[in-house]
């Protein structure tokens, strides 16, 4: 068995390979090429899941706890807090809206009042999946768009468990719905309240001492996220929701960046798989007799949907292109709208056609919602000649302002501390990096803004406000290290300055090749030193006792 499943993912990420390959070479989004690949690999061609199904699906639900818990990762409850209004109204308006206009759309097609009720409700949820990875893949989360429309798919999340509830999918189906829903909130309250205070007051002291290994922060990161995700789908919300939260949990450690930096590559793996499985359930047998209500419900959902959320963003002063973009991103159907179906069917609600028309809208919306998410902003500067039409914006937003820094010091001991403290004197807008959870307690109590990673993570350097820094002192020892940020930050910004730290010859002469503009060797700095006071300091023991003191102060800090 083990042998037959590594034969089978090794022809799968062959055949992965193969067409992403392909798109790419096309500019596609290469989620375009895992689900074609899902396509060929699924029961309609190649049916490489045929045995191990089940396995695949397990591997595919890592990948999703794992993105919706780094995404969570970049909020935190005062974010939460500031959109937690419109996303809610928004969230409730946009279900409202969709599922009345879509149930009579479906009556108008003829279909039976029961089955345009379930498929209704069926396609108002859009994929909270494929809407994270692609806002991300664009770096867009935190944008204005993008932090609301992360806030609406938590509300819609969280109103699907209710759903799921509601129709005695995932709890005791002989309970009351009122109460049940009841306590759904309560437990969601006394969850959220341990978890708060978990965070506040025993998390922050347990990751300082785990992080002085990265294997064993990397280790207690995968369990905190899969432990709190579980945690809450016992209790009966989704996997999805309990990743979210636990990631938010912390989303206000110094050690976020680090965390993120380090999931990324594994998650990225899992979410392969789950986009390839998902092309794989996108079974299209059976559908040629259904082409008429397929095309005209996954039109409703690329149109009518971005073009409600439209309205209700713009009742909340959002403007013209923040309300386009959150609309945009909306306009495709959810992998709910597969679970409520089914529950549907084996209650006997639903004759089975309801399905095959929710499989063809999901292929359709799934395949255009990710062209229509990666190019939003050449879209919407094609249609701005029509929004002019009606006249100019009066609504104004700007973007929150990243953090911005004029120097970085990299590395907080001996130098780094001399060069912090002078940059604090000179008042100049700094931070420090540095990979020491001592470093860190040190700086915390400075008060000093600063960041936790390896300078040596592409991952974790993606997340730092670099791009219009002025200068940058690096005081670590290690030189491959400081010629990978080298590297990094000119390919960013070529003015910047750049002091590095070498102990050899050889080494500075490497550091100056990759563009350093100087670099400090520490004993040419002490003979330097040295030599100023021989030439105009007093020969004499009151001349060396004050150094002494001053050296000594320095070295019980």
């Amino acid at each position: 068995m083990t042998d037959l499943i590594f034969i089978e993912i090794s022809i799968l990420l062959a055949i992965t390979i193969g067409i992403a390959f392909i798109i790419r070479l096309l500019r596609q989004p290469l989620m375009v090429a895992y689900i074609i690949a899902g396509i060929i690999c699924g029961p309609f061609i190649l049916n490489l899941f045929k045995a191990n199904h089940e396995i695949y699906s397990t591997f595919a639900q890592f990948g999703v706890v794992l993105l919706l818990f780094i995404i969570g990762l970049h909020l935190n409850f005062n974010h939460l807090k500031s959109i937690g209004k419109v996303s809610l109204i928004t969230g409730i308006g946009q279900v409202i809206f969709t599922a009345g206009i879509g149930t009579l759309l479906l009556l108008y097609l003829n279909l039976p009042l029961i089955s345009a009720f379930y498929l209704a409700i069926a396609i108002t949820f859009s994929s909270t999946i494929i809407i994270m990875k692609l806002l991300s893949d664009k770096k867009d989360t935190d944008t204005i768009y993008g932090r609301y429309t992360i806030g609406l798919m938590l509300v819609q999340d969280l109103i699907a468990v209710l759903l799921v509830i509601m129709f005695g999918i995932q709890t005791s189906a002989q309970a009351n719905g009122l109460q049940t829903i009841g306590f759904l909130i309560t437990k969601l309250i006394l969850v959220g309240l341990i978890l708060w205070l978990f965070t506040k007051y025993i998390l922050p002291k347990c990751l300082d001492k785990i992080a002085h290994s990265s294997e064993l922060l990397f280790l207690f990161t995968l369990t905190w996220c899969f432990g709190i995700a579980t945690l809450l789908y016992v209790l009966g919300f989704s996997l999805e929701m309990g990743a979210i939260i636990s990631g938010i949990t912390l989303s206000s450690s110094p050690y976020q960046l680090e965390i993120g930096s380090r999931l990324k590559p594994l998650r990225d793996f899992f979410l392969i798989l789950f986009f390839i499985v998902l092309g794989s359930e996108m079974g299209i047998e059976g559908i040629g007799g259904l082409w008429i209500p397929t095309i005209i419900i996954s039109l409703f959902i690329l149109i009518g949907n971005p073009f409600i959320l439209y309205i209700l963003f713009r009742i909340f002063k959002f403007t013209r292109r923040n309300s386009f973009l959150a609309g945009i991103t909306a306009a495709q159907v959810s992998e709910f709208g597969f679970v409520l179906l089914f529950a549907g069917r084996q209650a006997g609600h639903l004759q089975g056609n309801e399905v095959v028309i929710f499989t063809g809208v999901a292929i359709i919306t799934i395949f255009i919602s990710s062209y229509l998410i990666t190019y939003n902003e050449q879209i919407y500067r094609f249609l701005l000649p029509i929004f002019q039409r009606f006249g100019p914006d009066k609504q104004r937003q700007s973007e929150r302002a990243p953090k911005a820094y004029d120097a970085w010091v990299i590395g907080y001991h001996r130098i780094g501390t001399k060069v912090a403290e002078t940059l604090s004197d000179l008042k100049v807008r700094f931070s420090v990096i540095d990979f020491d959870p001592e470093a860190i307690k040190k700086l915390r109590k400075t008060k000093i803004p600063f960041y936790f990673g390896d300078i040596a993570d592409i991952e974790f350097l993606e997340g730092l406000p670099l791009a219009k820094t002025k200068i940058i002192i690096m005081t670590i020892p290690s030189v491959d290290d400081q010629i990978h940020l080298i590297k990094w930050v000119l390919n960013l910004n070529k003015q910047v300055l750049i002091i590095a730290n070498a102990y050899h010859t050889a080494d500075a002469q490497k550091l100056y090749e990759q563009g350093a503009q100087f670099v400090m060797m520490p004993h040419f700095l002490g003979a330097q030193w040295i030599t100023k006071i021989l030439k105009h300091q007093k020969w004499n023991r009151k001349t060396l006792i004050q150094f002494k003191q001053e050296q000594r102060k320095l070295l019980s800090n």
